[in-house]
């Protein structure tokens, strides 16, 4: 027990420190300030060729979702998922070491071609978060989290980030056995979540951008919209378009869906005229639910 509080204890302070060395000494892989310059690109796309030119250019929800655009990429680790996830790999690796095992890698990839490391990897934690984020609606106590990012009425690229931090700890538990048994090493993963980063922002934008042919391959503005819509059809009674970099998880399982044109469509979920519309209200949503 000593070993898991000082684990914690250390996580805190070594975070803190680390967003701090962040903030103040920035290099290229400073997740600080790439997450700002993206959102700065992407914003800049919205401005110069908007989708939806009525939109307004602060739309509704703007700055909500800029909060949660920082509590859930730095704060939330910072009040204390990076000491819980911390004395998670602790836990299972001790758990492995029971059977005197000391990790579960199943496929070596230092050997291989960077490229292909990131491919790897990308493709891997793609499809696992596909599956997840299908969990998401089909399973009612999932939902009732998930709808605070349902709740966005109007699109724009920081809509990406406004989640619960539940979702965080839902996504990162289920992805961690998979990628736990493939070796990567923290530039590869630099890389990938920070294209993942440009692509869901690109996903959210107020930018009417369908990429061609590339469509089928990766999620875009125009397929993305559908799966916000606030109208399901009878075929997709759960939802639809559920990549979040890639679409071709949806076409190939048979959950893709893109009609005509969604530049119109209402957003949201059936009675999200009730949901809170403010950052404390909406984190607590989903406990007083199920308590309800």
């Amino acid at each position: 027990m000593e070993k898991y509080v000082q684990i914690i204890s250390e996580s805190f302070t070594g975070y803190f420190h680390y967003l701090y060395q962040e903030i103040v000494n920035p290099t290229w892989t400073s997740y600080f300030y790439w997450l700002i310059g993206l959102s700065l690109l992407v914003w800049l796309l919205e401005i110069v060729n908007p989708w939806r030119k009525e939109q307004q250019l602060f739309r509704k929800g703007f700055w909500l979702d800029g909060f949660y655009i920082f509590f859930n990429f730095f704060l939330f680790s910072l009040i204390g998922y990076n000491a819980l996830s911390n004395v998670g790999v602790e836990l299972f690796n001790d758990f492995l070491g029971l059977f005197g095992m000391e990790n579960i890698v199943a496929i070596e990839v230092d050997g291989l071609p960077a490229w292909s490391q990131l491919l790897i990897m990308f493709l891997v934690a793609d499809f696992v978060q596909w599956n997840v984020h299908r969990q998401l609606h089909r399973r009612p106590w999932l939902w009732e989290f998930h709808k605070i990012h349902h709740s966005v009425k109007e699109m724009g690229f920081a809509a990406q980030f406004r989640f619960h931090f539940m979702e965080t700890i839902v996504y990162k538990t289920v992805q961690y056995t998979p990628l736990a048994m493939i070796g990567f090493g923290i530039q590869e993963f630099f890389i990938v979540h920070m294209f993942t980063v440009l692509v869901g922002h690109l996903n959210h934008a107020n930018v009417g951008w369908g990429y061609g042919p590339l469509g089928y391959i990766f999620n875009n503005p125009k397929m993305h919209i559908w799966h916000h819509s606030k109208e399901l059809p009878e075929s997709h009674p759960y939802g639809m378009n559920f990549g979040l970099s890639l679409s071709i998880w949806d076409y190939l399982f048979g959950t893709a869906y893109l009609p005509k044109s969604g530049k119109e469509i209402e957003l949201g979920f059936s009675g999200d005229e009730e949901f809170p519309q403010n950052f404390t209200s909406q984190m607590a949503f989903p406990f007083k639910k199920s308590k309800s």
